[in-house]
């Protein structure tokens, strides 16, 4: 099992950086619109009621971390997305009092 530093999600968490470079504010309201299809939130549903029933299997415990993985990874995009449009948003803002 990978320790935690050494997770899929971690390691691209480090390439992308959310606090750092930036994204077009097309790319960012795009990677905003991005989300689990309903299918899978039901199945990670599932999965993780049966984690804390304690009647997880250890493939099923595989699955359900890869999609931790995966909404993690998906959270560190959004992050960074986020920060783009506000940066955005920032730059546009008038100056408000005396110039």
């Amino acid at each position: 099992m990978a320790t935690t530093l050494d997770d899929e999600a971690d390691i691209l968490a480090r390439i992308i950086d959310p606090a750092e470079g930036a994204l077009s504010l097309e790319a960012a309201r795009f990677i905003l619109s991005l989300k689990f299809d309903p299918a899978d939130v039901d199945r990670m549903n599932r999965l993780s009621r049966r984690a804390a029933d304690g009647t997880l299997a250890e493939e099923d415990q595989d699955r359900l971390d890869r999609y931790e993985r995966i909404g993690h990874l998906l959270a560190i995009l959004q992050s960074k997305a986020r920060l783009a449009l506000r940066n955005a948003n920032a730059d546009e803002m008038p100056l408000v009092g005396p110039q």
